[in-house]
This record gives C-alpha cells, sequence and structure tokens, in this order.
C-alpha cells in the first residue's frame, strides 16, 4: 500500500484554532488531516465527594461524536454510552491527567469536552493532542486572574496512532489505512517519553517485538513534532513556552 499524500513516517496536516467557542474557559478545534475534535475546558470550584477536604483536586473527561461526523449518521448516545466511548473519554482522561500538580491546582475541578465534528481516524489521539492545548490555555487564564498562584501544569503530553499495512510502518494513520491495518496501535507519551499508553492489537495474525520497536520508535518521532506544534499554539496565544507556565 502506498500513500499518495506524504511519507509513511509523516503526520497528517495538524492544526489548532484557539478560541472556536466563545464561553467555555478555553477551546481549541483540533484538525489532523480530515479528523476534526473541538476540545473545550471548563474549571469550576469543587471537586467529586471522594475528594472534598483534601485540597486536591480533579480532571475528567467525556467524548462525543456528532451524528454528521460520519459518512453514515452516528446515532446519539442519550442514555447510556458505548463500551468504545467509555473506553476513549477514560484514556483521554488519564493521559491529561498525568499533565498535573492536583495539589497545586486545589479543590477544583478541569472538565475536558472532546466533541468529534468530522471523523477520519485518530479522534482519540487528535481529543488528547488539542485537549493539552485547552487545558494549558485554561490554566493559563486562571493564573493570569489571580485564581491560581502558579500552574499546576508539570508535563506535556501528546498522542498518535501507528500501524502496520502491508507490513510495512505507517504514522498517523488516516480511515482507509486504519481498516487495512493488519496491526493497529494508539499511543500516549510525555515530553520526557514516558509512555502514558499503548493500545496495540494484531487485527489479524500477530506482530514480532522488532515490529513493536519499530512502531514505538515512529509514534515517538510523530508527537515530539506534535509537541513542538503545540508548544507553537500555546506561545502564540499566552505568550509563554510550556515550561515558563508550568514554573
Amino acid at each position: 500500500m502506498q500513500r499518495q499524500d506524504r511519507q509513511p513516517n509523516k503526520l497528517r496536516q495538524v492544526s489548532f484554532q484557539s478560541g472556536f467557542t466563545k464561553f467555555a474557559t478555553s477551546s481549541v478545534l483540533t484538525r489532523c488531516g480530515d479528523t476534526q475534535v473541538l476540545c473545550t475546558v471548563t474549571i469550576t470550584n469543587g471537586v467529586p465527594r471522594f475528594l472534598a477536604g483534601t485540597g486536591t483536586g480533579w480532571l475528567t473527561a467525556e467524548y462525543r461524536m456528532l451524528p454528521g461526523a460520519t459518512p453514515q449518521r452516528h446515532e446519539r448516545e442519550l442514555m447510556k454510552l458505548s463500551g468504545r466511548t467509555q473506553e476513549i473519554q477514560r484514556l483521554i482522561g488519564r493521559s491529561l491527567r498525568s499533565t498535573l500538580d492536583f495539589a497545586a491546582l486545589g479543590e477544583k475541578t478541569i472538565l475536558v469536552d472532546a466533541d468529534v465534528l468530522q471523523a477520519d481516524a485518530g479522534t482519540r489521539t487528535t481529543a488528547i493532542t488539542g485537549g493539552y492545548v485547552a487545558l494549558v490555555q485554561a490554566i493559563h487564564r486562571l493564573v493570569k486572574r489571580g485564581e491560581l498562584s502558579h500552574s499546576p501544569i508539570v508535563r506535556q503530553v501528546a498522542a498518535v496512532s501507528v500501524g502496520l499495512v502491508a507490513g510495512s510502518a505507517f504514522l498517523d494513520l488516516d480511515y482507509p489505512e486504519d481498516v487495512a491495518a493488519d496491526v493497529d496501535f494508539n499511543v500516549v507519551m510525555t515530553d520526557n517519553r514516558e509512555l502514558i499508553e499503548v493500545q496495540g492489537t494484531a487485527e489479524s495474525g500477530s506482530f514480532s517485538r522488532q515490529q513493536l520497536n519499530e512502531l514505538l520508535d515512529l509514534a515517538d518521532t510523530g508527537i515530539q513534532e506534535l509537541m513542538a506544534m503545540q508548544n507553537a499554539e500555546i506561545a502564540a496565544t499566552t505568550g509563554n513556552t510550556v515550561r515558563l507556565v508550568s514554573d
């Protein structure tokens, strides 16, 4: 299988459109190829009951796919969430919680909403990558208002998909590649190259340890590029780099 638009080790075109909505603490429309995910962050005072009185905060995430996000209308999930939706929003929450010092946040709750406007594979990885940008922007706003003395952001996170398609390693799969992949991985990594999560499955047959290492190295390369893009957007919208915000 040959890519027509990019090399196997290249990302799709990625962009962040900050301030996409008006009322949330922050919002970022994140595009990765034809995938578009709106990431909004709302920060409120108070925490879930199990954290009340501890002086520490919390972050949770919700993920939804809009009906028109796919070629055939996607039914709204109302009374009961699908297993896929629950899995993805837990992944987003785990990934973004890894970036925070909750003691520094205090008893505040951060809610990250990831709404898929258009899906062409990689919605969960796009949600994590864009959700981090929105999270830093929201925290920056609270520090600027004086609601926080300093930023609780302690590390950076981004995510990307990789896979084996017809025996070759591909970075950042689009939908036709995702469907055709023999092996499909989602990788979440911090700025010190530590792994938050590796979701990997052989759709047919199996894969070797050597192929696993090749895929992880490819994901590492892509995530470093994504982090550079995150930093550029954060610097453009807050006037600070990630490190300055987190100091």
